[in-house]
């Protein structure tokens, strides 16, 4: 088959770069390994974290057009993807007066409280002397956010594919050749966002180009959910999300936020053990799952930590945890999302059909090292 541009991976990104690619009139081929909606990469599961909490200005205009972008899909699809909750970063004061600084240089509202004003607002969770509250935050409903973006893909013209594994990829021309389990696919160029998956697909390519992608580690993560305690916080209305960035270096930085339905999700940002995407068993580990819960039980009162509901999950981490988003020849290779990358969706797959198409850079930050000109 030929088409003007392939996508490799049906997760988030690789979603909203099909949907953007196909919606600025590109014909597209979307290539998933797995069935649609499977769960054994880092997109699946019922809700994410929206925050605009960074440091940074290019991440916090990123977020300002992923909010816009989510609002545009909701009126788009007419279903409810991003709930605006609100969401709450508490700890290390110098962390939160670069965030809140980040946030008043876009123009983006925040609150700061005292530990004891926010328990009383928001009585589910301890905090400590510090706090940020951001009203744009919030929580996404992952899996409707991703069947929108794929359904608004295939509206637009996007071919998608599932269980079609690819094996590798060469040059064909000025284009690419796609192998898979089915057949070969030809295109223009080629956007590869499989998540765990994407360095072991792209790093030949790069490295035949001269290019060098960093180091990705792929780790398994193990959140879970809690379930409500009865009492003052057992009003889902009373949760917004979360961000604790420790004082004490003992306490790892944790993240959380309300899944209707099932409970708070409370999880360490990253740190688990080195994996292969392929050959994992997703077995619990009752170690970490034990220190989540002496975590839970002094830090998010409002539920019951003997209770949980453990998750498995997988993160793809560059060494300083920024994207990235590059091209190569007819390449374009995104990864390095995980732990913080879903809340950019429709953002994303905008810088990726611009940078595919046009070839409009990322943001420094986000560029390879050293990369061939085209």
């Amino acid at each position: 088959m030929t088409v003007d541009t392939i996508v490799i991976g049906a997760g988030v990104v690789g979603a909203a770069a099909a949907r953007s690619l196909a919606e600025a009139g590109s014909r597209v081929l979307l290539l998933e390994a797995f069935e649609r909606g499977h769960d054994r990469g880092s997109s699946h599961g019922a809700s994410r974290i929206f925050r605009h909490g960074y440091d940074a200005a290019d991440y916090v205009q990123l977020s300002v057009r992923a909010a816009a972008g989510w609002q545009r899909l909701e009126k788009q699809c007419g279903r409810t993807v991003f709930d605006r909750t609100g969401a709450l970063d508490h700890g290390d004061p110098r962390a939160l007066d670069a965030i809140a600084a980040a946030m008043t240089a876009e123009g983006l509202p925040s609150e700061r409280l005292r530990g004891a004003e926010a328990a009383e607002r928001w009585p589910g969770l301890a905090f400590e002397d510090d706090v940020l509250f951001s009203p744009g935050g919030g929580r996404l409903h992952a899996h409707d956010a991703i069947e929108a973006l794929l359904d608004s893909a295939a509206a637009a013209g996007a071919e998608l594919r599932f269980g079609t594994r690819v094996l590798s990829l060469d040059s064909d021309g000025d284009g690419v050749v796609v192998t898979t389990d089915d057949g070969e696919h030809r295109a223009a160029r080629l956007v590869v966002a499989a998540g765990s998956w994407t360095p072991v697909l792209a790093r030949p390519w790069l490295s035949r180009h001269g290019a060098e992608l960093p180091e990705v580690r792929v780790t398994e993560e193990q959140p879970a959910h809690f379930p409500l305690r009865p009492g003052p916080a057992d009003d889902e209305a009373l949760w917004p999300s979360f961000v604790h960035h420790p004082t004490d270096p003992e306490v790892p930085s944790v993240y959380g936020l309300l899944t209707p339905g099932e409970g708070v999700k409370v999880g360490v940002h990253g740190g688990g053990p080195v994996v292969d995407p392929d050959a994992r068993d997703r077995t619990i580990d009752p170690t970490r799952l034990e220190r989540l819960q002496r975590y839970v039980a002094e830090w998010v009162p409002g539920v019951d930590a003997s209770r949980p509901e453990a998750i498995s999950c997988l993160y793809d981490t560059t060494p300083d945890s920024d994207f990235v988003l590059d091209r190569v020849g007819a390449v374009t290779v995104a990864t390095g999302f995980s732990g913080h990358g879903f809340k950019f969706g429709p953002a994303l797959g905008d810088v990726l059909a611009r940078l595919t198409l046009h070839g409009e850079r990322a943001p420094e930050r986000f560029r390879l090292a050293v990369a061939s000109p085209d």
